[in-house]
């Protein structure tokens, strides 16, 4: 998969594709039903197809204390394009040009421009153009006499609930984690960099891997289940924190993980958390002590919590394999 940051590297490597445009926070399976649709039209016609997406996302632009938190970071959408088998992803620079430009500019100017898009697929709420004039029927107006073909992919519906980044947001703030990982087509997780810290959990006796979020806002918090990757090629058991260490009078968001059973070095790795299931929520301890009673309870929640989902899982696989 190729990867093009900025218009003046996507102007120099100009060709004929397939796009589609949005924030695709999560890559859910909304999102993964439009990839579908794209790899097939790109298939048909031969041409590339191209993702393209936006940092900041727009919300982030026009009105940063009111973005929500983000369910995925630049780098895991990469991650899970890559996996759909996209050959293009396009990276531009939301900002006061790109904001200011009318519907038609921003057609002529990133669609046809720079882009040289051929076939446009994209979703039934996208906006685009100065005052979000733009949309699917201004583009169905333009697209004959412009040279180009579009086509709208509905919302995907799951149990009669439009299938939406908002949607998972809420599930995984309530700690319904095995509903947002119907909606995601996987579980949830958190990649980042093991940094050094400040090392109050080994003197507590529970040595954690702080791992590196690079946002400000995280859609979890509290204690959960999970499993890290990244490691010795296998997933390793954990008790997962995301929260500001209340205790300690945190300011800002931070993921520690407890590894259980295992006490090897970790700083500089890139890891994955995966988040199986929320054990409580952050909690408000007075002293050390009563911490430190808590992480040795919250160990064993973990390991109770880890033990069912293996059952689960490998009673799922045997029903698998009796169906064989």
């Amino acid at each position: 998969m190729e990867f093009i940051r900025g218009l003046h590297n996507l102007q120099r490597q100009r060709k004929d594709c397939a796009a589609t445009i949005g924030n695709f926070d999560g890559v859910h399976l909304g999102h993964q039903k439009v990839l579908e649709q794209l790899k097939k039209i790109a298939k048909e016609t031969g041409l590339i197809s191209t993702v393209v997406i936006f940092e900041p996302q727009p919300i982030e632009f026009f009105a940063p204390e009111k973005a929500p938190s983000r369910l995925t970071r630049l780098r895991e959408k990469l991650q899970q394009f890559s996996r759909h088998d996209i050959d293009r992803v396009v990276c531009l620079r939301f900002n006061e040009q790109i904001a200011n430009l009318s519907a038609e500019q921003f057609v002529d100017d990133i669609l046809l421009n720079a882009l040289a898009v051929k076939e446009l697929i994209i979703g039934d709420d996208f906006h685009f153009g100065k005052n979000r004039q733009g949309n699917y029927h201004y583009l169905v107006d333009v697209a004959d006499d412009k040279g180009f073909k579009v086509e709208m992919t509905n919302t995907l519906s799951c149990q009669s609930e439009r299938v939406s980044s908002t949607l998972i947001r809420q599930l995984l703030a309530n700690g319904e984690m095995n509903k947002a990982s119907d909606l995601l087509g996987r579980p949830y997780r958190i990649s980042g960099r093991v940094v050094h810290g400040d090392k109050r959990g080994r003197e507590l006796g529970f040595a954690t891997a702080n791992i590196e979020l690079h946002r400000y806002l995280s859609p979890v918090v509290g204690i959960f289940s999970g499993r890290v990757y990244g490691i010795d090629n296998k997933p390793l058991d954990a008790v997962v924190y995301v929260g500001s260490r209340p205790v300690y009078k945190g300011e800002h968001v931070i993921l520690e993980v407890h590894i259980l059973d295992y006490d090897e070095d970790l700083y500089g790795r890139h890891v994955q958390v995966e988040l199986l299931e929320k054990l409580r929520g952050e909690g408000d301890f007075k002293t050390e002590k009563e911490l430190v009673l808590q992480i040795a309870k919250d160990i064993e929640s973990a390991r109770r919590s880890l033990k069912k989902h293996n059952t689960r899982i490998n009673n799922i696989n045997i029903s698998s394999n009796d169906e064989l």
